[in-house]
């Protein structure tokens, strides 16, 4: 595959909510995804615009956004980013917590249904349900109760001690598959990381 054009802009949404107490909580895996790579750029994403915190990569044509909306208001964020900067559906890729994925696994894709993420949720409802923007999903694993409110209770919840050994290889795999994406393309990064064993960890236990 050619090498992807350099001057191609893209707006990369991580996805989290904003307050001190949600930090380091599985729901907020996008925020830390989203920083890894800004500092893989050089870039501060300290920008108040777009009711979210933004930063800006001249060099390699990215938006990086995190919204500070609240989780389930994120559209509101991302709408706004897509008027002022211009683009399209493919040129959004979001990277959010995803519960049918084992913390350590990834999958990069494109469209779909919110498989009850309220982030995308409220993403695909602002954009009137069209649903062609990419996403890195990435694993937090499943709650040990069964309902809603278990799964609430574990994205809000904060990752274990196994699970934070592993916790910056995901990053930093997340990061890797990012960068691929800008590099060569999305359908590239797709070949590389949705597959077991892509980000090079393993929850102990």
């Amino acid at each position: 595959m050619e090498e992807m054009d350099r001057g191609k802009e893209h707006l990369i949404v991580g996805l989290g909510n904003p307050e001190s107490e949600y930090a380091d909580t599985r729901h907020n895996l996008g925020f830390a995804c989203v920083r890894e790579l800004a500092r893989r750029l050089d870039v501060r994403v300290d920008r108040k615009r777009w009711q979210s915190l933004v930063g800006r990569s001249e060099t390699h044509g990215v938006w990086l956004v995190m919204p500070q909306t609240y989780m389930n208001r994120s559209g509101q964020a991302v709408v706004k980013a897509m008027k002022d900067t211009g683009l399209g559906l493919a040129d959004v890729w979001v990277v959010y917590d995803e519960l049918d994925l084992p913390l350590c696994r990834m999958r990069i894709k494109v469209g779909g249904s919110a498989a009850g993420h309220n982030g995308v949720r409220s993403i695909l409802d602002a954009l009137g349900g069209s649903d062609d923007f990419v996403r890195f999903r990435v694993g937090v694993g499943k709650p040990g109760g069964k309902g809603s409110a278990a799964g609430i209770s574990h994205v809000l919840g904060r990752f274990n001690k196994a699970e934070k050994q592993v916790l910056p290889s995901v990053v930093n795999g997340v990061a890797d598959a990012l960068e691929l994406a800008l590099d060569r393309g999305v359908e590239r990064a797709m070949d590389v990381y949705n597959r077991s064993g892509a980000l090079g960890c393993e929850v102990a236990g």
